[in-house]
C-alpha cells in the first residue's frame, strides 16, 4: 500500500516529480532507510544530496530534493522542490489535511517521549495508531512525523519540543491536534528563556493549534499553572487539569517490586490501571495521557489497561537487574525538577543500598551553580548512603553534601566510569541521571559491561 504517488506528493509540495512512482514510508536517513521509502535530503551536518545515490542504491522509491545531485540520473525518481525542509513541511501539512481521525499533541519540560510512548500503548486496539519516532519532536521531526502518517490513522501522537522561543507554535498549528497536553513545566533551557515564566508562555503555545473546540490538557499543581491555563483559554479550549486536585487525579498508588498499582479518577470516572515503574511522577503523566485519550473520545477503560503494557524507555527511567545491582537507568536528560523525581523513585525502592550517579545539569541558566546546590537539600536525599558526581556544576552538589553522604566526584562521566566497580557493590539500588551532555550514559554502559563479565565469569567457573 503506498503512503505517497508522485503525483500526490507533487500537489502537496508543489514540486515538480520526476518519474511515475510510488513510496510506502518517508525516512531522513540511508542508514535506516528501507526499500520503498522516500529519501528526504535534509542539511544537517552534511548535506542529504551527498547521500540520495546511496539511498536509490539501496531501494529508495524516489528522494525529495533542491536539484539533481551528483551521481544520480537525470531520470532518477525525484521530487524536486525549491527548499527540502520546506518540501517536508508542506508534505507534512498535506498528510495531516488527509486525515480524519484524531490528533493528540504532547509537550512539557520532562516526559514528553516516555508520556508520548504511553499513549501509544494506551491507545494499542482502538484502531490505528501512528506515532512520532524516537524523540522526532523538533522542526523536521515533526513535520517528518505527519509525512508519514497513513491517511487511514485513527489516532496520532504527535510530540512537539523545543529549545529556544517560538519554536512550539509554528509545529502546534502543522500539527492541529484535537487534544494538547502539557506533561509539565520546569528549569529546562533556561538559557534561551530567563525564567520558567518564559517556559510556560512556549509551552503555552501548543494551545494555538488546537482545532476547534479542542482539549487542552494540563498540570493542575504548578506555580505557572496559571500562565499555562490562560494560554489555553485564550485559544477557546476546552481545558482538563491533572494532579492531586485536578478533574483528573490518582487516588491511590501502591508500589511493589518496582511495579505500581493505580486507582484514578479521570474526568468522573475510576480506572485502575498497572505501571511497570515505581516512579511517581510517571503515576502523574499516565493519569495526564488518561485524560487526553478520554477527551479524544476513545474507551477509557480499554486505555487504562493498555498502559499495563508500556514500559520506560532506555535511558528514562527504567528499572533492570545487572548482576546483583538493581539500575535505575535515567541518563538521557536532567533538570531540577526530574532529578528530584528521580531521586524520589530511588529513595522509594527497597532492599538495597541506594547510591546515586549523578552528571551535571545543564542550560539552566545563570542560577546554574544554585540549583545543583539546592539537590543537597532535596527531601530524597536523607534516604540514599551515597552520591558520586561528574563534572564542573555536579562539584557544586558534591562539596554540599554532608560527609557521610558524599561520595566520588570527577571531572567527567568517562572518568566516573572508569571507577565504576569502585563505586557500586552487589545489592546496591543504583540511580544513574544527568543531562545527555554530560554523558554520564558511560556509567551506565560500564555498569552493563560490568555485570556481562561478571556473568560470563560465572558461567565459566
Amino acid at each position: 500500500m503506498s503512503l505517497w504517488t508522485a503525483a500526490e506528493a507533487a500537489a502537496a509540495t508543489g514540486g515538480q516529480a520526476v518519474g511515475d512512482w510510488q513510496v510506502k514510508g518517508v525516512s531522513i536517513d540511508t542508514r535506516t532507510i528501507t526499500p520503498g521509502d522516500l529519501f528526504v535530503a535534509l542539511k544537517d551536518v552534511r548535506d542529504g544530496h551527498d547521500f540520495v545515490a546511496q539511498a536509490l542504491e539501496k531501494g529508495a522509491g524516489a528522494a525529495l530534493v533542491s536539484h539533481i545531485p551528483d551521481g544520480v540520473a537525470p531520470d532518477a525518481p525525484l521530487l524536486i522542490v525549491p527548499d527540502v525542509l520546506k518540501g517536508l513541511e508542506a508534505l507534512g501539512r498535506a498528510g495531516r489535511a488527509r486525515m480524519t481521525g484524531k490528533v493528540i499533541a504532547i509537550t512539557g519540560s520532562v516526559g514528553k517521549t516516555s508520556t508520548k510512548e504511553m499513549a501509544r500503548a494506551a491507545l494499542a486496539g482502538q484502531g490505528r495508531i501512528h506515532a512520532a519516532e524516537a524523540s522526532y519532536n523538533n522542526h523536521w521531526g515533526v513535520p517528518l512525523t505527519l509525512a508519514r502518517m497513513p491517511a487511514d490513522t485513527d489516532y496520532a501522537i504527535i510530540e512537539i519540543g523545543m529549545s529556544n522561543p517560538g519554536e512550539i507554535e509554528p509545529l502546534a498549528r502543522l500539527a492541529r491536534p484535537h487534544v494538547a497536553m502539557i506533561t509539565t513545566v520546569a528549569a529546562a533551557h533556561l538559557e534561551a528563556f530567563g525564567a520558567i515564566e518564559g517556559i510556560a508562555r512556549e509551552k503555552g503555545a501548543i494551545f494555538t493549534g488546537l482545532e476547534a473546540a479542542g482539549s487542552a490538557i494540563i498540570p493542575e499543581d504548578l506555580a505557572v499553572t496559571p500562565i499555562l491555563r490562560d494560554a489555553a483559554d485564550a485559544s477557546g479550549a476546552i481545558v482538563i487539569g491533572f494532579g492531586d486536585q485536578g478533574m483528573a487525579r490518582p487516588v491511590k498508588a501502591e508500589t511493589t517490586d518496582g511495579i505500581t498499582q493505580v486507582r484514578a479518577r479521570v474526568l468522573g470516572e475510576t480506572l485502575d490501571f498497572t505501571l511497570h515503574t515505581s516512579g511517581t511522577h510517571f503515576v502523574m503523566n499516565a493519569v495526564g495521557v488518561l485524560a487526553a485519550i478520554t477527551a479524544s473520545g476513545a474507551d477509557a477503560k480499554a486505555a487504562a489497561k493498555g498502559l499495563g503494557d508500556w514500559h520506560p524507555p532506555a535511558g528514562r527511567g527504567a528499572v533492570e537487574d545487572l548482576g546483583g545491582i538493581r539500575l535505575i537507568d535515567d541518563a538521557f536528560n536532567s533538570n531540577p525538577t526530574s532529578l528530584a523525581a528521580g531521586l524520589a523513585t530511588l529513595a522509594r525502592l527497597t532492599g538495597g543500598r541506594r547510591v546515586a550517579i549523578l552528571g551535571d545539569m545543564l542550560e539552566l541558566g545563570p542560577d546554574e551553580v544554585a540549583m545543583h546546590l539546592a539537590m543537597a537539600s532535596d527531601p530524597s536525599m536523607p534516604a540514599i548512603a551515597v552520591v558520586h558526581t561528574a563534572g564542573p556544576l555536579m562539584q557544586n552538589l558534591h562539596d554540599a553534601l554532608p560527609q557521610d553522604r558524599r561520595g566520588t566526584h570527577a571531572a567527567t562521566s568517562a572518568e566516573l566510569a572508569r571507577m565504576v566497580t569502585e563505586l557500586v557493590s552487589p545489592g546496591d539500588i543504583v540511580l544513574v541521571k544527568g543531562s545527555k551532555s554530560s554523558k554520564v550514559s558511560t556509567v551506565v554502559d560500564a555498569l552493563r559491561r560490568n555485570a556481562q563479565t561478571t556473568r560470563s565469569e560465572k558461567e565459566g567457573q
